[in-house]
């Protein structure tokens, strides 16, 4: 099994969820997601009880298994201690990554919401922050208090950590996006989103993400920075 900071490196569709509790099918939408190409889910649900939360990332792991997908735990050091987690997103509100780890295994991952500039080049520079989001890029109810950024801070995510530098976090945009506009960031250099409703809403889960996933396949295959970023990348953990 490759290393969790190698497949973070690889990954490329990453997609948030909550536990699916009115549509009861969350290991059935989470296996479909997987197979289409998503390569991390988070489990995200406001106000959600403790128990309830480890029993869907207990669903999210299982589903996981087969294609090596990473399972996230939002915002709660507390909660990826018990999940024994290997990947904790935190906020900009979520405290440091540096007492969040003290919770979680040596291997895992740390991820960094990022709105602005200066919190972006944060975030690039903390050394316990192991990738970072960049958004909202537009308008989103998953986020409503969040004033959209555009593609201007992913065109500066691009400058800060150059998607072909092996040793440059990994990054994600996100905010509203799906296969309308996904070729927008594409061209602004992003070649990782983070979806919620393009792949949750779909009538088939597994052929929207396959979509999805196809399109960021293409964006790495066309880029000449990305031609021997897989290679590079597992030589880092020889």
């Amino acid at each position: 099994m490759t290393s969790l900071a190698h497949r973070l490196r690889s990954a490329r569709l990453y997609l948030c969820t909550d536990a699916r509790e009115r549509q009861g099918d969350l290991d059935a939408f989470l296996r479909a997601a997987f197979a289409g190409g998503v390569d991390v889910v988070q489990i995200r649900q406001k106000n959600m009880a403790r128990d309830a939360e480890l029993a869907a990332l207990e669903v999210a792991r299982s589903a996981a298994v087969a294609t090596q997908g990473i399972v996230c735990v939002n915002d709660s050091p507390k909660v990826a201690k018990a999940f024994a987690a290997d990947m904790l997103h935190l906020g900009q509100t979520d405290g440091s990554a540096k007492r969040a780890r003290r919770s979680l295994h040596e291997w895992a991952l740390i991820g960094r919401s990022t709105h602005t500039p200066a919190q972006l080049e944060q975030a690039a520079a903390d050394p316990g922050v192991d990738y970072f989001a960049v958004g909202p890029v537009h308008a989103t109810p998953t986020k409503p208090d969040y004033v959209p950024v555009g593609l201007d801070l992913v065109r500066h995510a691009a400058q800060v950590a150059p998607v072909g530098d092996v040793s440059s976090k990994p990054w994600f945009a996100i905010g509203g996006l799906d296969a309308d506009n996904l070729d927008q960031v594409v061209e602004a250099g992003a070649r990782r989103v983070v979806v919620v409703r393009a792949i949750t809403e779909a009538s088939d889960p597994e052929a929207a993400a396959r979509v999805l996933k196809d399109r960021l396949r293409r964006a790495w295959s066309d880029d000449p920075a990305l031609a021997s970023y897989a290679l590079r990348s597992a030589a880092l953990d020889a």
